[in-house]
């Protein structure tokens, strides 16, 4: 794809007149599918796609299209120049955008990623040995993520990785089940061994006769999936410097009121070892990293070029959205062997569900528990808990309620597939909490 990429770029950019500024954006993949349920394969496919995204700039006037590539040359070099002359014959009806901001520089950069991966079929064998004699429901997807930038003034970028995610569940019975992922760069037998058994752990819980509990305030274990849910919530709308000059961060309180988490608590968008390009789609270079929380207090914000033009304040990458595409919690002191230990009598919550705000201001949101939820006493895990619905704030679970963070942290990356596979990713430790409040 590097190929193809380069070379549609070359052209294209050779398209511009005079003081025309040409942008080209480009997304590809070649991935592996496969959904399974019943532990067998029940669609398997494969897709490799490419795609141009052309912005030419021409004063405070800019037009956008996207173009799909074949890879064949002919083809590809046709529709591109099509293309370019839509664009040129927009401009002078379109308003001019006075926040209109473009990469000028001709810094170059590149990340081109191993492949480690194992065969596709390869991997869903260990996959369905694992879950043979279960109900083993889920997608695996693998292969190969490409982004491209470059421009009139000579600027080229260029990102692939290999990466794969099995997303999957070990069903029960209605609304019973446990839910799990394996991601990463690489296939390791022994993690994906280790999450297999705390399946199986909890799937036989699961067939043990519900416990049923009274609304009210509960110590609880927040698993590394829960509290992604939980701190997912809050990277959409905290950490953005429009959303925070605007008022419409949900830390509000935190960025004017003082309010702080627990000092142990670091978060943090980590580009570095995340799954991501280095460079967002306007070609602008991300920062290694970007403290949004540090000891507990305020870190950074996430600013995009136009709200560097807005607000003076020097952009660091971030989309037009900003909120952060690799979140990373620093790990705690507590061994995830001895959370249930350390739980005592409490509830451990494997999974959170449809979360969303009851308070945007005071950070104040509710969901439901699903999934693996249990009822713990002794240390021990004695039954399995219907669902029920909980609202907190993060002040409260992250902050004054906050006992302690697991040692060991799991690698999430975001399942989803519109599109195209997404580069999403978060590394979340479990969360010890005191005084949990469950409504119904």
């Amino acid at each position: 794809m590097r190929e193809i990429f380069d070379r549609i770029a070359d052209h294209s950019i050779g398209l511009s007149r005079g003081e025309e500024v040409l942008a080209c954006g480009f997304s590809g993949e070649e991935s592996g599918f496969a959904r399974l349920s019943r532990s067998a394969v029940r669609q398997a496919g494969s897709v490799r796609q490419m795609f141009l995204q052309l912005e030419l700039i021409s004063g405070l006037r800019h037009a956008q299209a996207s173009v799909s590539l074949s890879g064949r040359w002919g083809e590809d070099r046709s529709r591109v120049e099509r293309v370019v002359v839509e664009l040129r014959e927009m401009l002078p009806d379109l308003p001019e955008d006075p926040h209109l901001i473009f990469a000028s520089d001709n810094g170059s950069s590149e990340q081109a990623g191993e492949d480690n991966l194992p065969p596709q079929g390869e991997a869903l064998d260990v996959v369905l040995e694992a879950g043979r004699g279960k109900d083993l429901v889920g997608i695996f997807s693998s292969g190969c993520i490409c982004a491209g930038f470059a421009n009139s003034f000579g600027q080229r970028n260029w990102y692939s990785s290999f990466s794969f995610n099995l997303d999957w569940t070990f069903y029960h019975r209605g609304d019973k089940a446990v839910k799990s992922q394996y991601a990463g760069n690489s296939w390791e037998p022994s993690v994906f061994q280790t999450k297999i058994q705390i399946a199986e752990a909890h799937l036989d819980a699961l067939k043990r006769p519900p416990k049923s509990i009274p609304r009210g305030r509960y110590r609880v274990y927040l698993s590394p999936a829960a509290l992604t849910e939980f701190v997912g919530m809050v990277a959409r709308s905290g950490f953005g410097l429009r959303a925070r000059r605007t008022k419409q961060t949900s830390l509000l309180k935190m960025i004017e009121d003082g309010r702080c988490l627990n000092p142990i608590v670091h978060l943090k968008e980590n580009t570095r070892e995340g799954f991501g390009p280095g460079f967002q789609y306007q070609g602008f270079p991300k920062p290694p990293e970007v403290p949004l929380i540090e000891a507990g207090a305020p870190g950074g914000s996430l600013v995009s070029p136009r709200s560097e033009k807005e607000w003076g304040v020097s952009a660091n990458g971030a989309s037009d959205r900003e909120f952060p595409e690799a979140v990373d919690m620093a790990a705690g002191e507590i061994p995830s062997s001895s959370v249930l230990g350390r739980l005592e009598r409490g509830i451990y919550i494997g999974d959170l569900w449809y979360l969303n705000y009851s308070d945007v201001v005071s950070c104040r949101m509710t969901g439901l528990t699903r999934f693996a939820t249990f009822w713990v006493e002794g240390g021990e895990i004695q039954a399995p808990i219907n669902v029920m619905r909980f609202d907190e704030t993060v002040y409260r679970v992250l902050g004054e309620n906050l006992i302690g963070l697991t040692q060991e942290r799991d690698l999430f990356l975001d399942p989803g597939t519109y599109q195209s596979r997404s580069t999403r990713s978060s590394r979340m430790p479990g969360a010890l909490v005191e005084d949990f409040s469950l409504t119904l």
